[in-house]
């Protein structure tokens, strides 16, 4: 018997207020054409009253009901954000508390920016396998409204907020590329690469959250490179090649970067799901919100093979290859 991470259920929520290039064209020095062509964003949701936990809360309720599951079925969560609601607890211990896990379910947050996602899946599909848990939920959620400078226009027209979720399940494959679940993953990190997208403040530094800076040409040159061999490494691990891939989701960042890691993988573009048009880059949310919204629109369904891909600050970067 071979055991592997089944998926069974995705949500997500998206902040009701939506900030489009127009509106930040009051706000700071550019334009909605300034803006659409060098990342590819038309606008963003923002988070007014909600928190980072709050949102996740309410993406992982959506996951659970279309997996037709209960809140005390959930044997883990593992909520990726580099927003938390407080320096501790955890966040992902008040998504227990707001949905109604059970006592004693582990709960706790990583940090792997916009490659959260990919590290919370791997980490739970390691555990599921492991036989240490049956059922777990894992999120992307983020508000990083809030580690925004509205007065830098290099960085404030690229972020917005929001939450995805996904639920797995243990369940029984025959061991090879034919099996429904995760079929492989693969992360990555380089410290090396530590000041050319960071926040400028912390808990052990300044005692505030700071904001966003970014060396832009720096990150873009990485980012092809290391989201393309990602994938890459996923596919042959999984034993798939491209020509399998019935979707590419990668993070999404930048519409440069979606072509180009796509052009690299010599994939079709109708094959790459694009969702940074009308989200902006929501760092470890992107990936399952993008997933989400594409199931609920009937673009993705059950039996697709995905490759997903992501590279955020640190650098961190991975890569998945699942069968829904």
């Amino acid at each position: 018997m071979f055991i592997r991470s089944e998926f069974i259920g995705f949500g997500h929520y998206l902040p009701k207020k939506i900030l489009t290039n127009d509106d930040l064209s009051q706000m700071v020095e550019t334009s909605d054409e300034w803006i659409r062509t060098r990342t590819g964003i038309r606008s963003r949701h923002i988070a007014e009253d909600e928190t980072t936990a709050e949102m996740a809360a309410k993406a992982a309720s959506a996951a659970l009901q279309q997996a037709k599951i209960s809140p005390q079925d959930v044997d883990l969560i593992i909520l990726a954000s580099v927003t938390p609601d407080n320096t501790t607890p955890s966040s992902a211990i008040k998504v227990g508390k707001i949905i109604g896990v059970k006592a004693g379910t582990p709960a706790f947050d990583i940090s792997a920016a916009c490659s959260g996602f990919v590290y919370a899946l791997t980490l739970a599909d390691n555990m599921i396998r492991l036989g240490q848990v049956k059922t777990a939920v894992i999120i992307g959620a983020e508000r990083l409204s809030k580690i925004v400078d509205w007065t830098d226009r290099n960085t404030c027209v690229l972020f917005g907020d929001g939450a995805g979720a996904a639920v797995l399940r243990a369940c029984e494959g025959a061991g090879n590329s034919a099996d429904t679940g995760v079929l492989s993953t693969c992360i990555y990190a380089d410290g090396s690469q530590y000041d050319n997208l960071y926040t400028t403040g912390g808990v052990s530094t300044t005692q505030n959250a700071g904001f966003v800076q970014m060396n832009g040409k720096e990150v873009f040159k990485h980012a092809v490179v290391s989201l393309s061999e990602a994938a890459e490494t996923a596919m042959k691990k999984a034993q798939v090649n491209k020509d399998d891939i019935d979707w590419l989701v990668p993070h999404q960042a930048n519409i440069r970067i979606i072509d180009g890691v796509g052009e690299h993988l010599e994939m079709p573009k109708e094959k790459v799901i694009v969702a940074v048009d009308h989200h902006g880059n929501t760092s470890a949310a992107s990936i399952p919100l993008a997933i989400s919204e594409n199931i609920e629109s009937g673009k993705i369904h059950k039996g697709n093979l995905l490759v997903l891909t992501a590279m955020g600050a640190g650098f961190t970067w991975g890569g998945a290859v699942v069968r829904l």
